[in-house]
């Protein structure tokens, strides 16, 4: 089993690996693989974050539950008898058996399969056998986690004080978000995906569209491969497709002011303990989804939404997730790593809640495009891997067009800088 990292080991280990990292360079190897690492990855990153755990979508109904595992940790997600979302360490306060193994579900009471200790939906104890004169139940219900839901995506963070800055960052994404409604969506796929590597390379690699052009040929359909490259700076091959995004861009402005729906960039990605990027952008075809043709995958729009070409509206968030809201449906990804060179990677698609699959929406052509993208990104990843981990490997430089893959490993950086006290 994971364990998390030994404080006081951690310094000495990595202190001159940190020190030594050059801006503008991928990571040293060790980053990538050292087992010591990637606990100190566990406990200065996802133990410390505020992480995409669930949806909203996914726990509809009192008593409707999921479960979320973090390295050592397993968190219980379940809506309560009052629908309130609540987070809950899934531990028994008796003797700490593993409450729900399954990793959904649905339940009246949480109760301990070994000793039949029962909890409420809120956690509160409510029945623990024969007991001494002296116990007390209000002292051993289940303990919290901290829990944010943000327009139907809910977040935990395991730390005993999550970074406050979270509200600022759910304040700003929230006008974006809003329109799509998610809370009146349902989920109509999840793919999880295991990627033979370090979660770093996961997160590095979708942070660029370098590779797209050539590796991604179902998503070029509709995702402009110029993405990340600066406006002086786009290869002559590519100069049409930005001529194409050029106009599809005034066209999506123009349609989001008449419906006052935000658009324009956010980007704060490295300079906060929260770090993300939030933009809505045209696509290409249709414009309208992320189909092959660019048409809708799903006639029942999301919301109230009148249009269908209302391009992607996509949010990045550190460390673990990031998500593309169209007109026609949602698409949610995140990362959860499991060794130092193993990663799962969960996709998941909402669908307007009253949408009929096989009548408002052909499953297979909803899923296609990222199934497709995401089988592609496993194969370049564990080739990464493999690559990180021969002793030729040695950092190389990022091209402007991966600045947020920079971003990303100064944000890392800095989080186990903080974490370790270093300057």
């Amino acid at each position: 089993m994971t364990t998390l990292a030994d404080p006081s080991a951690e310094p000495r280990a990595t202190a001159d690996l940190i020190a030594r990292r050059v801006p503008g360079y991928s990571l040293e190897a060790p980053f990538y693989t050292s087992p010591e690492l990637f606990d100190l990855d566990l406990s200065a990153v996802f133990a410390r974050s505020w992480l995409f755990a669930a949806l909203d979508a996914e726990i509809p109904e009192p008593g409707d539950y999921t479960t979320v595992d973090v390295g050592p940790y397993s968190v219980i997600l379940v809506r309560d008898d009052d629908e309130v979302v609540r987070a809950l360490h899934n531990v028994c306060r008796h003797r700490g058996s593993r409450l729900l193994n399954d990793p959904a579900g649905s339940v009246g009471n949480i109760v301990c399969g070994y000793h039949q200790w029962t909890y409420a939906t809120d956690g509160s104890l409510l029945h623990a056998g024969q007991q001494r004169p002296e116990f007390c139940k209000s002292d051993l219900g289940l303990k919290p986690v901290h829990v944010r839901e943000v327009s139907g995506l809910i977040f935990i963070s395991l730390a005993e004080q999550p970074p406050a800055d979270f509200d600022d960052v759910a304040a700003r994404i929230t006008p974006y978000l809003v329109p799509h409604q998610l809370r009146r969506t349902k989920v109509a796929a999840r793919v999880d995906i295991i990627e033979e590597a370090n979660w770093k390379l996961v997160m590095e690699n979708n942070r660029e569209c370098y590779h797209c052009d050539a590796g991604h040929p179902e998503l070029i359909c509709t995702f402009f491969p110029t993405y990340g490259y600066p406006e002086d700076e786009i290869p002559a091959r590519l100069r049409p497709a930005h001529e194409r995004y050029r106009q599809a861009e005034a066209e999506l402005e123009a349609r989001c002011t008449e419906r006052g729906m935000p658009f324009a960039p956010i980007e704060e990605l490295d300079n906060r303990p929260s770090g993300f990027r939030i933009q809505r952008e045209a696509l290409d075809a249709a414009g309208e989804s992320y189909t092959l043709d660019g048409k809708v995958a799903s006639t029942r729009l999301l919301g109230d939404f009148d249009h269908a070409r209302l391009g992607r509206l996509s949010l990045h968030i550190q460390p673990n997730a990031w998500f593309h809201f169209l007109s026609d449906h949602a698409v949610t990804f995140s990362v959860v790593p499991l060794a130092p060179d193993r990663t799962l990677v969960r996709s998941t698609w909402l669908v307007h809640e009253d949408a009929v699959e096989g009548v408002d929406y052909d499953l297979d052509t909803l899923t296609h495009v990222w199934r497709k993208t995401n089988e592609q990104d496993s194969v370049f990843c564990a080739r990464v891997q493999a690559g990180v981990s021969n002793p030729a490997y040695v950092p190389g430089p990022y091209a402007p067009s991966e600045y947020q893959v920079e971003a990303f490993c100064a944000w890392y950086v800095d989080r186990l800088k903080e974490y370790q006290g270093l300057d």
